[in-house]
């Protein structure tokens, strides 16, 4: 695996895999990796001829009085999980290799970030898509893999690909938890002992949430109830939202139809943290 820090280098190395007519699979991360990022990889590795991982803590996607200074790094540990994953190319920028001092070009969208997410954070999803544009033309893959434990920004990136007509096939991988329910995240290593015991009560939502729906219950008030009661009932827990969207528009539904999700994002102390469920093609 090569290590590179500049466009580019990277931009050379697929040049060269296209003459070969070699395949070119992509993972984005931020950084700080773990076992959800490692099954991209993987993944990524089993599909394609050669993968692109880039390592890139992205500042246009955090906002006022967000975590950008406290976010975890490890370079090293980074590399040495992409390499033995099957990647080919570790892109590491620094961010004037992403943005120029005076750049002043975004991406946005309407629609799917109004809600979730992108009510509390009303900037985030300009800085993921703008990002992962950059990406998106930096390597023109065929095939780039997003973790659906990110669901909203799964769909605004499905969307952001299929309307910007890039011609690459966006595909979503599913959460990696740890054994005891909660999803793999890079924010959990924030979380004091009593709060990582007090961060089940997600898992334990989506799990009683998920069973619900799968026996037949499509009144999404009753399902999302539920939820919440079992949220509530940890002191520690504090609730962002718990919604139930048409994963394809991200508008919330009364009845659960076609292609559902249920997003929860809950701050247990400092550390907010977020789950989901996705159902398909509910009749």
């Amino acid at each position: 695996m090569d290590t590179v820090t500049t466009i580019e280098e990277v931009r050379e190395a697929v040049r060269g895999w296209r003459r070969e007519g070699l395949s070119v699979g992509l993972v984005t991360t931020m950084g700080y990796l773990h076992e959800g990022h490692e099954s991209l990889i993987l993944r990524a590795a089993a599909e394609n001829d050669r993968v692109v991982v880039t390592d890139f803590l992205n500042p246009t996607q955090f906002g006022a009085n967000e975590d950008l200074s406290t976010y975890p790094r490890d370079f090293d540990r980074d590399r040495d999980l992409c390499e033995n994953a099957g990647a080919a190319l570790f892109f590491y920028p620094e961010v004037s290799e992403m943005y120029d001092a005076d750049a002043c070009t975004y991406v946005d969208m309407d629609a799917l970030t109004n809600e979730l997410c992108g009510l509390t954070r009303p900037t985030h999803f300009r800085g993921v898509c703008t990002v992962v544009a950059k990406f998106f033309n930096i390597v023109c893959p065929d095939r780039a893999y997003f973790g659906q434990k990110d669901a909203q920004q799964l769909a605004v990136i499905k969307r952001m690909a299929r309307d910007m007509k890039y011609g690459i096939e966006v595909i979503g991988c599913p959460i990696i938890r740890e054994e005891d329910g909660l999803a793999k995240s890079s924010r959990n290593t924030y979380l004091s002992a009593e709060e990582r015991a007090a961060a089940l009560c997600l898992s334990r939502a989506i799990f009683v949430g998920k069973d619900m729906v799968e026996a037949g219950e499509r009144d999404a008030k009753a399902v999302l109830d539920a939820m919440t009661q079992i949220i509530e009932a940890e002191p520690l827990a504090k609730i962002d939202y718990v919604k139930m969207v048409n994963f394809d528009t991200i508008e919330q539904i009364d009845t659960l139809s076609g292609n559902v999700l249920c997003a929860i994002a809950v701050y247990v102390g400092k550390t907010r943290l977020i789950d989901n469920f996705i159902v398909e093609g509910i009749e």
